[in-house]
């Protein structure tokens, strides 16, 4: 991937992953353009990052978004990078009835939320140089949290979905990417002083550097070896994860 020169639109922007992102590739002179819920964190971080610009979006209405998209083409002609990061958490503990709201929100959001704004932006990146499409899933696709069932379908979907733009869009210039954070401090499930996980900015420099190397997949350790475990003997490792979380401080 070019690491400076990109018009780089980011949805989730104003916290965590988002904005560590999007505060680093604006650092290394990209065009920024950041969306997400919250207007008063878009606020902060465009006040903190002169230049960058904010655009409203909620990833969860396909109208919201072809007019984002619209905003996005006529304003940022040169948009040639969509991250798709914007993404929720919410504990569903399948081990019964899981509440269908949640389910509903939690799909939408994060699989049908990627996969709609790539298909309003796709034919305009098509026509631009170096462009990327990356998409934010988690190792929670490939080794899955028990009590976050349902996010972690959506991402180890997201994946599944990313390996066939990869295959589909081999002949029209995109490179497709896969960005699979480990457990990371952020404010997902309270996890901003979680010990277990890795601080963000670890993450961001990491990820950053896999970037800069053309990588397809950006696997911050201990995402590597997550990545690597599903096969016949998977769940042998899904329950080891998960009674670590059982036996840490309660989630949420």
């Amino acid at each position: 991937m070019r690491m400076t020169g990109n018009t780089i639109f980011i949805t989730g922007g104003g916290s965590g992953i988002g904005r560590g992102l999007a505060e680093a590739f604006h650092n290394r002179g990209n065009q920024v353009i950041i969306s997400g819920r919250r207007k008063e964190r878009l606020q902060e971080t465009i006040d903190a990052n002169p230049g960058m610009v904010a655009i409203e979006l909620d990833i969860a209405d396909p109208d919201s978004i072809q007019a984002a998209a619209t905003t996005l083409i006529s304003n940022h002609p040169g948009l040639n990078v969509l991250i798709n990061n914007a993404g929720i958490m919410l504990l569903d503990h399948a081990e019964g009835p899981v509440d269908d709201a949640l389910a509903l929100s939690t799909v939408t959001t994060n699989l049908l939320g990627p996969i709609r704004m790539t298909s309003a932006l796709v034919e305009h990146l098509k026509t631009r140089p170096d462009a990327v499409i990356a998409n934010v899933s988690s190792v929670l696709g490939f080794v899955p949290m028990a009590v976050a069932a349902v996010y972690s379908a959506t991402k180890a979907a997201v994946h599944s979905y990313t390996l066939s733009q990869r295959y589909l869009l081999r002949e029209h210039g995109i490179q497709p990417v896969e960005i699979a954070p480990p457990w990371v401090r952020t404010e997902l499930l309270n996890s901003s002083e979680e010990e277990r996980a890795i601080p963000l900015d670890q993450f961001i420099t990491e990820a950053m550097k896999q970037l800069e190397s053309g990588a397809d997949e950006i696997l911050v350790a201990p995402a590597e070896a997550m990545r690597a475990n599903p096969g016949p003997n998977e769940h042998a490792w899904v329950n080891q994860f998960n009674d670590m979380i059982a036996a840490g401080p309660e989630l949420g």
